[in-house]
């Protein structure tokens, strides 16, 4: 205000005013001025309140890529999962693995909507480490109008299609356990067990690693898309299904081999393009990020299956179709906690490593153990998914290309996804045994000698995949 009858003065003199004049003047200028003032901070402080009202609009595009995400793991799921499994089973348990892996997708979906999504990410409360509340049941005030937030601050998408993308999570890694006991679990069983462990197993563990507040997502672990969540805890129930089910009839003895690679290549390719929005997808945005898991989930599945190629060739002498897609399976598993997280030279380095050693889990270590998993579950998801969890903790380093994380030890942050991996394997472990027994003392698990011999699809399905 100074500066302002300063520049009054200045003025007056200029245009030849008198003192007393100037005075005058002054005073009804400046109170001109203090009026107007106060008549905008008025207009202005209300516009500024309802700006910061205005919540945030999600972004077309990237509500686009995340309707576009779900589909693609729904293309994993049926038909994906569905063929790759189907081709590796017998020609009279075909139609039996289609119809488990439809059924668990129909199953899980509603139970899902039901209390899935509020037990995974709601605010449990006193119990927020381990499981959500109940405050969204049924999808409670969830409406084309909520928003999910992002991994980017004032960035957000609908919450509806957040709850549809984590819906298809859900369903795959229950239905991946199937192939743990494929070709002589009772389809009542398996429906009544899926129930069970994705309410006990499943939503704990998502919560504790996704939800904030969760054990492990406080503690740091790192979990991109999945690697503890989806395939170690699917991989854990697996096998411990093939040993309380105990091993299939006739197994070391009789032929067992797939009734039709084609196909489980052709699913394989399904499940392949459908990761990419499994991976890409949960970056929950369509930005440079998702494209990172993308180019991420093309390298080191190509890694994978080369090394595993080879690693074959040299054993065995002949590098196998099966061999090669195999590989393919384990290095999108060991990308999946990685994907958004370490650079592609990492992402090579993951796949690299994975091959050999899930091969040696299928077949050297399946061996000496002597469980019967019948698809390889635990060899490929469960030991993949482990390779990736620690993994994660290494090429997220900065020095290896990776995005780095705050206050990052490379020590400290393996022994942090150490962490997750044990409690994941214990947690799903134990659910696992506990819901096998329940549903074995009360319905039964496995079907009768004669009905497996028989084959599943006609002896609880009454259909054949094959009319010859």
């Amino acid at each position: 205000m100074k500066k302002l009858i300063a520049s009054f003065m200045l003025l007056a003199m200029l245009c030849g005013l008198s003192a007393p004049a100037f005075a005058e003047e002054a005073v009804v200028i400046t109170e001109a001025i203090s009026a107007v003032a106060d008549v905008a901070a008025e207009v202005v402080a209300p516009a500024e309140a309802v700006v910061e009202a205005v919540a945030p609009v999600p972004n077309k595009g990237d509500t686009t890529w995340m309707l576009l995400s779900t589909l693609l793991v729904i293309l994993m799921i049926v038909p994906g999962l569905s063929l790759f499994y189907g081709g590796l089973v017998r020609a009279k348990n075909m139609l039996s693995v289609l119809s488990q892996v439809f059924a668990i997708f129909a199953l899980i979906s509603i139970l899902w909507v039901i209390y899935g999504y509020t037990l995974a990410f709601g605010d449990g409360g006193g119990f927020n480490w381990m499981i959500g509340d109940l405050s969204k049941l049924f999808l409670a005030g969830v409406t084309p109008d909520s928003t999910a937030a992002t991994f980017t601050d004032g960035v957000v998408i609908p919450e509806l299609s957040f709850v549809a993308f984590q819906l298809t999570f859900a369903a795959i890694t229950t239905a991946l356990i199937i192939g743990g006991f494929a070709e002589r679990i009772k389809f009542s069983a398996l429906l009544v067990f899926s129930a069970l462990w994705f309410t006990l197993s499943y939503l704990p563990i998502a919560h504790m690693v996704w939800a904030t507040g969760g054990y492990l997502f406080e503690m740091g672990a790192l979990d991109f898309a999945g690697g503890t969540v989806v395939h170690i805890n699917a991989g854990i129930a697996a096998l411990v299904g093939a040993i309380v089910i105990g091993k299939r009839i006739g197994y070391g003895k009789e032929p067992m081999a797939p009734h039709n690679l084609p196909m489980t290549m052709i699913g394989a390719s399904l499940l392949w393009v459908g990761w990419f929005g499994f991976n890409a997808g949960s970056n929950l945005e369509a930005t440079g990020g998702a494209a990172l898991a993308l180019l991420n989930t093309i390298v080191a599945t190509g890694a994978a299956a080369l090394s595993w190629m080879f690693a074959e060739w040299m054993l065995r002498g002949k590098p196998s179709m099966l061999g090669i897609a195999s590989g393919a399976i384990a290095g999108l598993v060991v990308v999946t906690p990685a994907a958004g997280l370490v650079g592609p030279m990492g992402a090579i380095m993951l796949g690299l490593i994975v091959g050999p050693i899930c091969l040696w889990a299928v077949s050297g270590l399946k061996r000496s153990l002597g469980y019967d998993d019948s698809l390889d579950v635990f060899g490929i998801h469960a030991v993949g998914g482990i390779i990736g969890a620690i993994g994660t903790g290494i090429f997220v380093s900065p020095a290896l290309g990776g995005v780095g994380v705050a206050d990052y030890t490379m020590m400290g942050q393996v022994m942090t996804q150490a962490t997750g991996v044990l409690i994941t394997v214990v947690w799903s472990g134990v659910v696992a045994y506990v819901c096998f027994k329940l549903v074995d003392l009360t319905i039964g698990l496995r079907v009768s000698e004669e009905a497996e011999r028989e084959g599943l699809d006609t002896s609880t399905h009454g259909e054949r995949a094959y009319n010859v």
